[in-house]
């Protein structure tokens, strides 16, 4: 199936086979790796490839190519006792300088033939790109759920669930979300840099105008009603998410979410995964189960989320399947930093517009 339908990767327009290779793995004892990206159409002449040829300019020595990338991202491109590089410069006859791991700098590619630089960025930038897909999401825009009236409503239902289901299979405190956070999910971004930030923040004040259009300048009147659960089986649940939709029955609330989408994957910021964003307001997850193991590890974070425990959630969705947690009106979208958290308990915002 994977020859069948082989891992594209979109560089500058121009869509590329990814061909499977045998990734070796190292001890991060260097903090580096080896790793080879072949690419179908790796040997096409420079006005064929998908660089784009504005980056490499002409000198006195040949051909220079300088691009911005985050640091975090060096030792894929340097691999395993420079292994990756030096395969890079002799594959492609070019010199590539990185800076010193920790240092923020261009990585800038040199040679004597446009076409040599052209097919050493191309690669960098497919390894780039394979190792960014790797990256847990740093970011993510969102619809802040967390007005008062919603969190008093969350509050209450995370009381009467206790009371009611604590005897079910994994249903507990702790892997309730914390009112504070609640959110409607657009979509998570990898953002590795403070420059990609800045830019995200300024790919979410371009949507301010079609968002103004979309919402007619006002907040969005939504009803937070119900709960719904995300796998096929409701006696080994994950997750379990608030349902919303807008008060007045229009699909506006989709449609801003589906642009928003659109904006960003078009930027090269999101990574699209489905056709409509799935709007979900988490309340319970397992992932927030406290891990009675980490102590043992030495605080060293959860375990494995392939190994989360699922709860029962027959009898909450027989109970609070109508459940209301109330109204609120929405008024902004938040571009968020994952993990941090301001003086409010929401996550930290790096930038927001708002609907009017």
């Amino acid at each position: 199936m994977e020859v069948l339908r082989p891992a594209l990767i979109n560089i500058h327009g121009i869509m590329y086979r990814r061909n499977q290779v045998k990734e070796e793995r190292y001890e991060e004892e260097e903090d580096d790796f080896s790793y080879d990206p072949p690419l179908e159409s790796e040997d096409l002449p420079a006005e064929e490839a998908g660089c784009d040829n504005n980056q490499i300019e002409q000198t006195d020595k040949g051909f220079r190519c300088a691009i911005d990338v985050p640091c975090v991202l060096y030792k894929y491109i340097i691999g395993k006792k420079g292994e990756t590089r030096k395969r890079l410069e002799i594959d492609t006859k070019t010199t590539i300088n990185i800076p010193k791991l920790g240092m923020e700098g261009q990585i800038v590619i040199t040679g004597f033939q446009k076409a040599a630089v052209s097919s050493a960025l191309t690669r960098v930038e497919v390894l780039i790109e394979s190792f960014r897909k790797k990256q847990p999401f740093t970011h993510f825009l969102s619809f802040p759920l967390n007005a008062a009236r919603i969190q008093e409503g969350f509050l209450r239902f995370k009381e009467e669930v206790l009371e009611q289901c604590s005897q079910d299979h994994g249903i507990e405190e702790s892997i309730f979300q914390n009112p504070a956070k609640l959110h409607l999910t657009v979509g998570t971004l990898v953002l590795l840099s403070d420059t990609e930030v800045t830019k995200a923040c300024e790919h979410l004040q371009e949507c301010h105008s079609f968002i103004r259009d979309l919402t007619e300048g006002k907040p969005l009147p939504l009803e937070v009603t119900g709960v719904e659960y995300m796998n096929d089986d409701p006696a080994t649940v994950d997750v379990l998410y608030a349902k919303v939709n807008a008060k007045d029955g229009t699909d506006k609330l989709q449609v801003v979410a589906d642009r928003l989408v659109e904006h960003f994957v078009s930027a090269g910021q999101m990574v699209r995964e489905w056709d409509r964003v799935k709007l979900h307001g988490t309340v319970m997850n397992t992932l927030f189960r406290k891990d009675s193991a980490a102590e043992d590890r030495g605080g060293q974070g959860r375990q494995n989320p392939k190994d989360r425990e699922a709860f029962d959630a027959r009898n909450v969705l027989k109970n609070f399947g109508a459940y209301q947690f109330g109204e609120l009106d929405l008024t902004a979208v938040q571009l968020s930093q994952r993990y941090s958290t301001d003086c409010t308990g929401y996550y930290t915002s790096a930038g927001s517009i708002t609907l009017s």
